[in-house]
C-alpha cells in the first residue's frame, strides 16, 4: 500500500469534512441521493457510451490502485539491470542457446518481457529487433493508458452533470415556489449539492486516478525501454561492463549499478 496516497486521500476528505463541520451543524443537506444519481450516474454513462466496457471497467479499478504500492520504481530499476547483466555473463560464457534456456526454465510473470527475450534468440539483426521491441513498449502503452482517457473524461462529465442536477433541482423548486423565502433558501442548497458532488468527485476522485496511473505506466514505459536496450546489448553480445555503464545513462547518479559490489566472482 503506498502510505503516501493513502494520507493525501485522507487529508483530502477530512478537509472537506472538517469545513462542513466547522460551518454547520446541519449535516444532514449536504446529503442527496438524487444528486448522487445525477452525478455518479451522468459520469458512467458517459464513459461507458464514449469507450469499450474493458477500458471502462480497468478505469474503475484504477481509482483503488491510488491506494496500491506501485510494482516500478526508478529507484527499483537496479533489479532489472542486475537481471541483465547475469544473462549477460551466461551469453558470454555459453552464448544465446544457453540465455534460451534460461529463459524457459524461468517463469517471468511479464509477456512483454517474455516476448523480448524471444526476439533476441532469434536470428534478427540488434536494429531490427530494437524496431520490433520498441513498438511492443509503444502498443503497451498506448493500451495501459486508455483507462487514462476514461478516467479524465469522467472528471470532466462530474461537474457537468452536477451543474445539470443543479438547474434541474432550481426547476423543480421554483414550479413548487409558493412565495416562502425559506423553501427558497431549502431548494437552493438542495440544488446546489449536485455541483458540490460533482467538483468532489472530480478533483478528488476520479482525477487523481488518471494521474496516478498516467505516472504508473510512465515508470513502466522507461522501465521498458531501459529493458529493450539491455536486450538489443545481450544480442550485439556486449560485455557486462559496458552494458552497465550504457544502462547507468538511464539512471540518476546516486542510483548507479555498481558489478563489483552487486555480483560476486566477477572478472
Amino acid at each position: 500500500m503506498s502510505w503516501a496516497a493513502l494520507l493525501g486521500a485522507l487529508f483530502g476528505i477530512g478537509l472537506v469534512i472538517g469545513s462542513i463541520i466547522l460551518g454547520t451543524d446541519h449535516y444532514g443537506v449536504f446529503f442527496n441521493l438524487h444528486s448522487i444519481m445525477m452525478v455518479l450516474g451522468g459520469s458512467i454513462a458517459t464513459a461507458y457510451m464514449s469507450y469499450q466496457h474493458t477500458y471502462v471497467n480497468i478505469a474503475f479499478k484504477a481509482i483503488w490502485w491510488i491506494l496500491k504500492k506501485p510494482s516500478s520504481t526508478r529507484e527499483g530499476l537496479n533489479v532489472e539491470i542486475l537481471r541483465l547483466i547475469k544473462w549477460a555473463y551466461i551469453v558470454q560464457q555459453k552464448g544465446l542457446p544457453a540465455l534460451e534456456n534460461e529463459v524457459k526454465n524461468t517463469k517471468m510473470g511479464d509477456p512483454l518481457l517474455e516476448y523480448c527475450l524471444l526476439l533476441v534468440t532469434t536470428a534478427h539483426k540488434p536494429e531490427e529487433l530494437r524496431f520490433m521491441m520498441e513498438n511492443a513498449v509503444e502498443s503497451e502503452f498506448e493500451r495501459r493508458t486508455t483507462p487514462v482517457a476514461v478516467l479524465k473524461n469522467m472528471a470532466s462529465s462530474g461537474p457537468a452533470f452536477g451543474m445539470l442536477g443543479t438547474l434541474t433541482g432550481m426547476v423543480i423548486m421554483l414550479q413548487d415556489f409558493s412565495g416562502d423565502m425559506a423553501v427558497i433558501g431549502q431548494g437552493m442548497s438542495l440544488a446546489l449539492t449536485a455541483t458540490l458532488y460533482g467538483v468532489i468527485l472530480a478533483r478528488l476522485i476520479f482525477l487523481p486516478a488518471a494521474l496516478k496511473l498516467q505516472h504508473k505506466e510512465e515508470i513502466e514505459r522507461f522501465r521498458n525501454y531501459l529493458i529493450v536496450e539491455g536486450l538489443v546489448m545481450l544480442a550485439e553480445k556486449k560485455g557486462p561492463h559496458y552494458m552497465q555503464d550504457r544502462l547507468n545513462s538511464f539512471l540518476d547518479p546516486e542510483n548507479h549499478f555498481n558489478i563489483s559490489k552487486q555480483i560476486k566472482n566477477v572478472d
